[in-house]
């Protein structure tokens, strides 16, 4: 059974993974490996975001690692808020905040189209590995729903007539940019 940790402590994203994976291996958490400091995040790229969460994870604690980081991308604002997503309205983190300011944005733009994606970074002592899930869709005018988190009352998935935010969790998680990322991380890890 291979150990390896998955650089959150979110209970959700834990189980979601953790059920996915199967028993050929045993993922634990930051905390379940003693980690209790905060990632670094210093990066201008979701790409460079998820690498220096799981380097720092992997160098510190010495156990393969993955981690992610995600991003809202959208066509008229030319990719904003993508990076900077969790704190586009400020140091606050408040979804809320960082929908009004969205819309605000894109009051009187035409081209709403708009993409989730999500970054996953594999590191181990001989290699790392970056894998991308993507969604495509757009913003709508107000938000939709109250399940979900983040950006998912505005945002629109291509071929959907919900927000991500009216869908229950398991519709979610079977389209979302996070799961088509972890699709790929998992075929990479069950086929060694």
């Amino acid at each position: 059974m291979m150990t390896i940790c998955f650089a959150t402590n979110n209970v959700h994203k834990l189980e979601e993974v953790r059920s996915a994976l199967g028993p050929d291996f045993c993922l634990l958490s930051l905390h379940e490996i003693g980690c209790l400091q905060e990632l670094p995040e210093t990066g201008t790229t979701l790409e460079a975001n998820a690498l220096q969460k799981a380097q720092f994870v992997f160098h510190h604690y010495n156990i393969p690692c993955f981690a992610d980081d995600t991003g809202l991308e959208t066509l008229a604002l030319a990719g904003a808020p993508g990076v900077d997503s969790a704190h586009y309205a400020g140091p606050q983190r408040s979804a809320t905040d960082n929908i009004a300011l969205l819309l605000k944005n894109l009051e009187g733009k035409n081209n709403r189209k708009a993409r989730f994606k999500t970054i996953l970074a594999w590191v181990e002592p001989t290699q790392q590995i970056l894998f991308e899930g993507i969604v495509p869709g757009e913003i709508l005018e107000k938000p939709r729903g109250n399940m979900g988190f983040g950006y998912d009352p505005v945002f629109l998935p291509e071929g959907y007539s919900k927000t991500f935010a009216e869908m229950d969790m398991a519709e979610k998680n079977s389209i979302s940019h996070r799961a088509r990322a972890l699709e790929k991380l998992l075929e990479f890890l069950k086929s060694r």
